[in-house]
């Protein structure tokens, strides 16, 4: 599949050749911005009868606490990566709109629910869970990919009925120093204690994205997108 590029100052969208028939929004890790998981979509080597549009999004500069306060893309601050932390429950929120803005934009366009993967890398991961819980349809996916699940202890009480059978993949590496895999373990432990269906995948890396780890991300996208 050949994709058009499309920039502006919110998103970088990759426009397939055929009309798109299903749609992944893909959040980018912190620090980084939309442009740093598109070279991966062409690694994905989706056929052709999949047409994807992918959309990413840029988020917002803010100060980020755990980096002394410098200035960077960030879906939320962060004031410490262990259980106990603080979180910006604030900024989670926040950013969980923009994604459901998407979401509606999706469905506007044409694409439903059930055809839009919501995905994400790191922080952009933890968003993309987050959302993903509370959509109020069933959405084809979430992609979590060296993550964790943020604001734990709302998810019992905020989560949708519909979201209940959304396939959820998580994917983690071992050697993690910067969301250690313990993290992902304990956010996965707690979904399938709540009843969800993880499909978990671990790889022998750091806090990155392995060929290994592609060609199963590939897999799963047209498993969920047939």
């Amino acid at each position: 599949m050949t994709y058009t590029a499309h920039e502006t100052e919110a998103a970088v969208t990759l426009e397939p050749g055929t009309p798109a028939n299903a749609a992944v929004l893909w959040l980018h890790g912190l620090g980084a911005d939309g442009y740093d998981f598109v070279p991966i979509v062409e690694e994905l080597r989706l056929p052709n009868s999949l047409a994807v549009r992918f959309v990413f999004p840029h988020a917002q500069a803010r100060p980020v606490t755990i980096n002394n306060g410098f200035v960077m893309r960030a879906w939320y601050d962060i004031k410490g990566i262990n259980r106990e932390a603080q979180e910006d429950a604030a900024g989670i929120r926040e950013s969980a709109s923009i994604v459901n803005e998407y979401i509606v934009r999706e469905t506007e366009r044409g694409i439903p629910a059930n055809r839009i993967v919501v995905a994400g890398f790191s922080q952009g991961g933890a968003i993309a869970l987050h959302s993903g819980l509370r959509q109020s349809a069933t959405l084809a996916g979430i992609m979590a990919l060296s993550t964790y699940l943020p604001l734990r202890a709302s998810v019992a009480q905020e989560a949708s009925a519909a979201s209940r059978t959304t396939p959820i993949l998580m994917c983690h590496g071992t050697q993690d120093g910067v969301v250690p895999i313990q993290l992902g373990e304990l956010s996965r432990q707690q979904l399938v204690d709540l009843g969800y269906a993880i499909d978990w995948r671990t790889y022998p890396m750091q806090h990155s994205v392995s060929m290994e780890e592609i060609a199963d991300i590939s897999r799963w996208l047209q498993s969920r997108l047939p």
